[in-house]
């Protein structure tokens, strides 16, 4: 069995989790495999670094003396946003030997400020999304998934989306059977798809102000099957159609449409993973009407069809 060393980047200001999170995915990996992974840490000089929770890491080795690895893991944290200019000097002139590059959270700005992202499509925590795309303009910035690869680069978004993305990859090494091995034991679920998008519908939209609008987001999220036209949104705010549609998006930050199209898919999404309802019960329980008209919505935004969906995401019974 090919052993793949993979080493993560350490330095002052680090996410904890977004260290620990993966290394453990790949050394419980490294248990029900012997041998796959051998994991090392390595920072500036072999210097111990807090992290932003006030942990101290001891690494194992200095990055100059470190091999170089199959999976490069660097991590996001405070420490990413003014960071010492020869961490990023060493992954301009080391991380390219990497078989794989994999940031985590704000560790892609790390990968872009050493040019490793330049014509590439990445992602990073939502909040961040705006801030990197703005900075490095040479990197296409998708705000929306929890993960994305692009050849050997693949970043992720906030904390938990890294173990999503590490779980990821020990499927790609050592096969789906080993990875729901490894979710299980975490108590994670392998069911993230990397274009899952980072929040839900709730989460995305803000909350509005006004009491009847936020009466009306309660609503559509509870009756994703009802007539969620914004003329009947509006006559249940009791305001006209086009103050409606205008306040709601004010408040919120999109339109009614937008925000019907996000909860039905959510719920969509959440009754494939938990339910044996058939795709067409689920189609009209979730507002489609059609099987047809979920599939296209499920292709558009996901990449996959509903049944795709199911049998790869919804965890065994």
């Amino acid at each position: 069995m090919e052993q793949r060393d993979v080493l993560a980047v350490l330095f002052d200001g680090v996410q904890s989790l977004d260290v620990t999170g993966p290394v453990e995915v790949f050394n419980t990996a490294g248990r029900g495999a012997p041998g796959a992974y051998r994991i090392r840490t390595a920072s500036l000089d072999g210097a111990p670094v807090r992290t932003t929770s006030g942990l101290t890491l001891v690494p194992d080795t200095a990055l100059d003396a470190a091999d170089p690895p199959h999976t490069l893991l660097v991590p996001g944290g405070e420490g990413t946003q003014a960071p010492d200019p020869r961490l990023i000097d060493w992954l301009r002139a080391h991380a390219p030997r990497a078989r794989r590059k994999v940031s985590v959270c704000s560790g892609s700005f790390l990968m872009a400020e050493a040019g490793l992202l330049d014509g590439r499509r990445a992602t990073t925590h939502w909040l961040l999304c705006a801030q990197l795309a703005e900075r490095y303009p040479a990197v296409s910035v998708a705000p929306e998934p929890i993960y994305v690869r692009d050849g050997d680069v693949a970043t992720s978004a906030g904390v938990t989306a890294g173990i999503d993305l590490a779980l990821a990859l020990v499927e790609e090494d050592l096969g789906r059977d080993l990875a729901l091995a490894v979710a299980r034991q975490l108590v994670v679920f392998l069911r993230r798809p990397g274009n899952q998008t980072q929040f839900s519908a709730q989460l995305a939209a803000q909350t509005a102000e006004r009491r009847p609008l936020r009466d009306v987001q309660q609503w559509i999220t509870e009756n994703p099957a009802a007539d969620l036209t914004v003329e009947a949104l509006a006559a249940r705010a009791r305001l006209s159609s086009r103050h409606f549609a205008r306040a709601f998006r004010a408040e919120t930050g999109m339109t009614p449409g937008r925000y019907v199209e996000r909860v039905r898919l959510e719920a969509a999404r959440r009754r494939l993973e938990d339910t044996v309802d058939g795709i067409e019960q689920i189609a009209r329980r979730c507002g489609y009407g059609t099987p047809e008209a979920m599939r296209r919505a499920f292709v558009r935004v996901l990449g996959t069809s509903p049944a795709e969906y199911r049998r790869r995401f919804r965890p065994a019974l």
